[in-house]
């Protein structure tokens, strides 16, 4: 994307730790890009969940956002690689790769990559392979806890989300247009 006389410097962003809001936070900046007109694609990694309300939101928009999902329609912190999460995760990363190809997106979020990686979905060489293709000028954000050490290195901004308290703790249930 070129601003003005300026050509665009695509960013690595990093949003981690154990803490809420590593969507929230990408989902934001999907919105301010849509905003300037960017387009954007969201891909998002062991999630298959139609009926959240960013999904919802987007459905009722003509943003230039696009959102996939590669998941299965289970929440889950731990599991063991299944090789249906496997097939998907790989289906998502393709996605990512073709996307990279088209030169189609100035901003592509990879939702939860990171836990996929730790989950053992996609290996860190798969990724990191991809990556090194990025066109200069897209801006790419990667999310999930559990970031690797190679996935900061790479990155130009790295933010960690610390769990400080939760309504979980309390016995509150996760909340409609809070966590879904």
């Amino acid at each position: 994307m070129v601003t003005g006389t300026r050509r665009q410097h695509g960013l690595i962003i990093v949003f981690t730790g154990n803490g809420k809001g590593k969507t929230t936070t990408a989902l934001g900046m999907a919105l301010r890009a849509a905003g300037h007109e960017m387009r954007v694609l969201i891909l998002q990694f062991m999630k298959k969940q139609r009926g959240i309300g960013e999904i919802k939101a987007l459905e009722k928009t003509d943003l230039p956002i696009t959102i996939k999902q590669f998941g299965r329609r289970v929440f889950f912190k731990t599991r063991t690689c299944e090789p249906m999460d496997m097939h998907m995760a790989h289906q998502g990363l393709e996605a990512f790769r073709q996307a990279m190809a088209r030169k189609a997106y100035d901003l592509i979020i990879l939702d939860e990559i990171n836990i996929a990686i730790y989950f053992g979905l996609i290996e860190m060489s798969e990724l990191m392979e991809v990556v090194q293709n990025k066109p200069p000028e897209l801006h790419l954000v990667l999310t999930g806890r559990n970031a690797r050490k190679e996935v900061i290195e790479i990155a130009d901004l790295v933010t960690e989300m610390t769990e400080i308290k939760h309504h979980f703790n309390q016995g509150i249930n996760a909340q409609k247009g809070i966590e879904f």
